[in-house]
């Protein structure tokens, strides 16, 4: 009786640990796509990362007035469509996660991390941007999908020069 015991709380562990990967690829493909925002991108693999009732939303003084809160997944396509129109929004865009936190419970997980984003637009400015991103995550045996995502700026700065410079490379010669 022990040893099935055993073998079932590591089965759960493992689970957990699947799950964690889960979200982690999950955020990750968010960040990617959200990178590639511009004419021509197809909004459909971005918004299958979240549920159909799902909610993102900005807070704090710099991003509850500049985001706000969308409300399903029809607000959440609507608020992204402003992004892909000629001529584009941003000429660079790079979202880098750290400090990972992963919480699994059953088929809900809480992740969080912090977001460094350079960023170069398309009307010549450049701006960097931090934020403490949390999400809330709903698992299937079939999918992990955003049903909450919470962004909150700590920091943000223009930039007086764009992030992708023609110059060359330091190399050592």
């Amino acid at each position: 009786m022990t040893s099935l015991v055993n073998l079932d709380a590591l089965i759960n562990r493992v689970t957990a640990l699947e799950n964690e990967k889960r979200v982690r690829a999950c955020m990750n493909q968010y960040m990617h796509l959200c990178d590639f925002l511009g004419p021509g991108f197809d909004l459909k693999p971005l918004l299958e990362l979240f549920t159909k009732d799902a909610v993102w939303e900005g807070k704090g003084k710099r991003y509850e007035g500049t985001f706000g809160q969308h409300m399903g997944i029809a607000a959440i396509e609507k608020m992204f469509a402003k992004y892909i129109p000629e001529p584009g929004h941003f000429a660079l865009n790079v979202h880098c996660l750290s400090n990972e936190v992963i919480e699994i419970d059953g088929n809900t997980a809480t992740g969080s991390w912090v977001l460094l984003q350079p960023s170069d637009f398309v009307d010549g400015r450049s701006q960097l941007s931090c934020a403490q991103i949390t999400a809330q995550f709903q698992l299937t045996d079939k999918t992990c999908q955003i049903s909450h995502f919470r962004t909150e700026n700590r920091f943000s700065r223009p930039m007086a020069e764009p992030w992708d410079h023609h110059s060359s490379l330091p190399v050592p010669k």
